[in-house]
């Protein structure tokens, strides 16, 4: 598998589930990334570049379960429920957070492998 084939699966925005293998691609600071594994980087970026994703992405990590019902976002993130919902859902589509439907709420945790794969990508 060449360097840009890996870059791009590395930090794509699909769900967890089409992101099969493990990224084990070099840093931004150990190889020259093309224009589109920077596009890509770039766009997972931007999600989180949002404070209120941020804060969302951290009461889901924070929660004493390891993942948190979106009924219970709205309120300490002050914000109306479909501006949550909608940030929610940006997370979940660039794979940092991993949703799964019971009965009428949904509930989310943190895709850790994509946080981590992130992070190396950025990390000397």
């Amino acid at each position: 598998m060449d360097h840009d084939s890996i870059v791009s699966m590395a930090v794509n925005t699909k769900s967890p589930a089409a992101r099969a293998e493990p990224a084990c691609c070099p840093n931004v600071t150990s190889a020259v990334l093309d224009e589109q594994a920077a596009v890509e980087l770039s766009d997972a970026l931007k999600v989180l570049a949002d404070p209120a994703r941020l804060r969302l992405l951290s009461l889901v990590a924070a929660s004493e379960s390891g993942e948190a019902c979106a009924c219970d976002l709205v309120g300490p993130l002050e914000r109306s429920q479909p501006t949550v919902s909608h940030h929610l859902s940006m997370l979940v589509d660039a794979g940092f957070l991993v949703r799964e439907k019971r009965g009428r709420w949904a509930w989310y945790r943190v895709d850790e492998t994509r946080l981590r794969d992130l992070c190396g990508l950025l990390c000397p």
